[in-house]
């Protein structure tokens, strides 16, 4: 048991450092470019935007399990595939393109969503796609919501993760589906005993308010110091996480949110932080 914990450990600590710090380099290069995206409007400060990226999760929740019910395995699996490859794509682009100002950045989208449907059973091919997918998607919602409405859409999601696990249990049916068909939907985390899997969304929400954080730090500070609050956010959020994970390595099989201690644990670092003027 122990050396399970010491390796589901160190892959948490790896997959976590790795996607967050690829995130905040793209989130600082966002920032830099004044790069955002519009999502009710384009008002990064405004509480719609919140509510409005809430109800795309919903509205996407519900055509994924509408999919589940009515297809048939086959079928659904690339119909899931399908919307994968989009979601790898899109992210991909964005992240490749901080690194490289060419269109190889295109190929290079092309070759990763080739080889995440040639090689799909892959598990770390899967969480590579997975890190880039959430760096992409984490770092570009952080930096269009201002640091208020990101903290409502961070509640907001975690007493709708509680829901969706222990109450309708509708978030289980749908990890379910989606591990047995290896998407980069979730992070594989395979130990001698138990794959352990966590949703991309348990790190695309603390890259999201670590970026927005990042957005509203970086005019007052300069480099590397205007770091220093989003990568605490990501430390308490890590810690969360551990919480988390210890916890279901003793009772492997049970569906547990990661996202509500993470989100408890990021909001006390937060508001520690503003009490002594970061």
């Amino acid at each position: 048991m122990e050396e399970t914990k010491k390796s589901l450990y160190a892959q948490l600590a790896l997959i976590f450092l790795v996607t967050q710090t690829i995130g905040l380099f793209v989130a600082d290069r966002l920032i830099q470019e004044q790069v955002t995206v519009a999502i009710v409007n384009d008002n990064p400060q405004d509480v719609s935007n919140s509510f409005g990226l809430f109800g795309y999760i919903l509205g996407g929740t519900l055509f994924m399990l509408i999919l589940i019910k009515l297809l048939k395995n086959r079928i659904l699996f690339w119909a899931l595939k399908a919307i994968e490859s989009l979601a790898v794509f899109g992210t991909s682009l964005l992240v490749f393109s901080v690194f490289y100002d060419s269109y190889l950045v295109v190929f290079l989208a092309i070759a990763l969503v080739i080889a995440r449907n040639v090689f799909y059973k892959n598990l770390a091919l899967r969480n590579v796609s997975s890190v880039i997918a959430t760096a992409g998607a984490g770092s570009l919602i952080g930096v269009s919501l201002g640091v208020f409405p990101i903290i409502v859409f961070l509640i907001g999601l975690s007493i709708y993760d509680y829901i969706a696990v222990f109450k309708t249990k509708h978030m289980v049916t749908l990890a379910k589906s989606v591990t047995q068909k290896n998407l980069s939907f979730t992070y594989a985390i395979p130990t001698k005993e138990h794959t352990f899997e966590l949703g991309t969304g348990d790190l695309v929400m603390p890259l999201a308010f670590a970026s927005s954080v990042l957005s509203a730090t970086k005019p007052g500070y300069i480099f590397p110091y205007y770091f220093i609050p989003s990568a605490i956010i990501l430390l308490a959020s890590l810690a969360g996480l551990v919480l988390t994970l210890g916890y279901l390595s003793k009772r492997i099989g049970k569906a547990l949110p990661a996202l509500p201690p993470q989100a408890m644990l990021m909001l006390i670092a937060f508001g520690i932080m503003k009490l002594f003027g970061l």
